[in-house]
């Protein structure tokens, strides 16, 4: 055979697999682009939805003065804000239609909120139709519960403040745990080390079998769109989790779209923490009249006649500097 004969042979069989191959790599190309473009868009989603979460009008639903991490989640702001970040960054946000079907690849959303979580998942809704129709809906908020053989039940929060029911009294009782330590009998309030492990695997345990149960009811949902895409419960590191229940935030995920043979998976963790600034007081020497402003944290037995958001404000009102010792 002559060797123009074996070129041609050899294009003829290899040929089809060169091509093969290409559009392979050429699909594991764009599935990594598309991928981390995903990725940053549902970095930056969960971001901005963390934000705005604590945005609040009503001055009762700001931070409590006994811990920073106590603040209300307003779960439809972010979820909103949410939805547009998402959109915008796939460049959807013209097509109502296009981001209904982009929550078919986001089986949840997990608000974490001080003393409990909410989750956004698919339901069935009956129509007037009387045809079911499938929508994203909140769960009522569930407390991080944790409960002993001896009847006694705690709800944990973010920090070590607790709501628990105490059997042996037969009443609820709230406060920090080391405050409770000396007034219950629960076994768990008596010791702070196993307190605080236990708090942390209670919660990450209760929000992971909760979200595996969402995750594997979308599956049904997704069935009935047409997705053929097994949604799974992500493996999420065990430092990622309890540093994504270290305050207050959302968590979102996002699995099943499809580029050429490859499938785009993952998650994200924002958090929504609201840092409290100390207010600067100002208040009047009783012995000599002479005005002064100091931290709100500053006990000095002045009495306070004005509250400042920073020394410069209470200056310029003729308040003078003072050198609090337990700043």
């Amino acid at each position: 055979m002559k060797i123009t004969e074996l070129s041609i042979v050899f294009v003829l069989i290899f040929f089809p697999l060169f091509w093969i191959i290409s559009l392979h790599t050429q699909d594991a190309e764009e599935a990594q682009y598309l991928g981390q473009r995903y990725r940053a868009a549902l970095q930056t989603a969960v971001m901005d939805a963390g934000a705005v979460m604590h945005q609040n009008e009503k001055q009762n639903d700001e931070a409590g003065y006994d811990s920073t991490k106590f603040v209300k989640a307003d779960k439809e702001l972010a979820l909103l804000t949410f939805t547009q970040t998402m959109a915008l960054n796939m460049g959807i946000q013209d097509d109502p239609a296009a981001i209904r079907n982009m929550f078919n690849y986001i089986p949840a959303l997990v608000i974490l909120d001080y003393d409990g979580y909410y989750m956004l998942s698919t339901a069935t809704e009956l129509t007037g139709n009387r045809e079911d129709s499938l929508r994203q809906v909140w769960s009522p908020k569930k407390p991080y519960t944790y409960s002993d053989s001896n009847g006694n039940s705690i709800n944990f929060t973010l920090d070590d403040y607790v709501y628990a029911y105490d059997a042996s009294a037969g009443k609820w009782i709230e406060g920090f745990q080391k405050e409770l330590a000396s007034t219950t009998q629960i076994p768990l309030l008596q010791n702070t080390s196993v307190f605080e492990q236990v708090r942390q695997s209670r919660i990450v345990t209760t929000v992971q079998d909760d979200l595996a149960d969402v995750i594997n009811r979308h599956n049904e949902f997704a069935r009935k769109n047409g997705i053929s895409y097994t949604f799974t419960m992500p493996l999420i590191a065990q430092e990622d989790w309890y540093n994504s229940i270290n305050d207050t935030g959302i968590m979102a995920f996002i699995q099943g779209i499809g580029v050429g043979d490859q499938k785009i998976n993952n998650y994200a963790i924002g958090g929504g923490r609201l840092v409290k600034k100390t207010a600067i007081v100002g208040g009047v020497d009783p012995l000599t009249g002479i005005k002064y402003y100091y931290p709100s944290t500053c006990g000095n037995g002045y009495r306070a006649e004005e509250v400042f958001t920073d020394a410069r404000q209470a200056a310029a009102q003729g308040y003078f500097e003072y050198k609090c010792s337990n700043r």
